[in-house]
């Protein structure tokens, strides 16, 4: 019988995780497979806070002719389709969740109030986290750090498309090496971009772990929460 490593974890999916092969929107044989390795995370007794991208569906810097700040915000829109698809996958599954949103859209969600999360992740609920950080010009990679600085989450996961971090982009340089554990500063200073600097800054300021795996691996979730060396750790 495996055990957990952490009480309570913050993960950050990207939307492109969610379009599977197809590249974009959601990709229900994607989403169920991911919502399948959450709930064997929480069957383990953990705390799960989600935080979603939307690049599935659209990125603030997408809109080169826009303003900038009308741009993030259709990324945060974005990112409230994919937290409510989770939730239905999660709750089809018998699986209580609570969607919150930095911006108040309260026809199909909660407003984030931090006192409401703590309770819910109590009582056993997936809380996921849609909108960012409510703010323009900040990333979900900055909001994922924020929630778990919020939460009091022991590690965040970085589900990604990648098994980890290498010290150069293997999708263009074919002796590009993986890094087993990097910290933070060293992080920052090499200018790697798995993570943005400012998620990375709130993660050192609050000595929070991130683990950067990947998603698609078999069981990757449960491994990363049981303690398994996968992926890369910033620490």
């Amino acid at each position: 019988m495996q055990s957990a490593k952490y009480k309570r974890v913050l993960i950050k999916l990207s939307g492109e995780a969610l379009a599977g092969e197809k590249g974009n929107g959601i990709d229900q044989k994607t989403l169920d497979a991911i919502t399948d390795q959450i709930i064997a995370v929480k069957n383990l007794g953990v705390e799960i806070g989600i935080v979603v991208g939307g690049g599935n569906f659209w990125r603030g810097r997408q809109g080169t002719e826009m303003d900038r700040s009308t741009a993030d915000h259709m990324g945060m829109l974005a990112t409230v389709i994919n937290a409510l698809g989770i939730q239905d996958a999660l709750e089809r599954k018998g699986v209580p969740t609570r969607v919150q949103t930095a911006l108040t859209i309260t026809r199909v969600a909660e407003p984030y109030i931090l006192r409401k999360a703590l309770a819910h992740l109590d009582a056993g609920k997936i809380v996921i986290f849609a909108c960012g950080t409510g703010n323009p010009y900040f990333t979900t990679d900055t909001a994922a750090a924020l929630r778990a600085a919020e939460i009091g989450a022991e590690m965040l996961l970085l589900a990604k498309n990648v098994d980890g971090i290498y010290d150069s982009d293997p999708k263009t340089n074919k002796d590009a090496k993986k890094l087993s554990s990097i910290s933070y500063k060293e992080f920052i200073s090499q200018g790697l971009k798995a993570m943005d600097t400012t998620a990375i800054t709130i993660c050192m300021e609050n000595n929070i772990p991130v683990l950067a795996f990947g998603l698609f691996e078999e069981n990757a979730l449960l491994r990363s929460v049981c303690g398994e060396e996968i992926g890369t750790v910033i620490k």
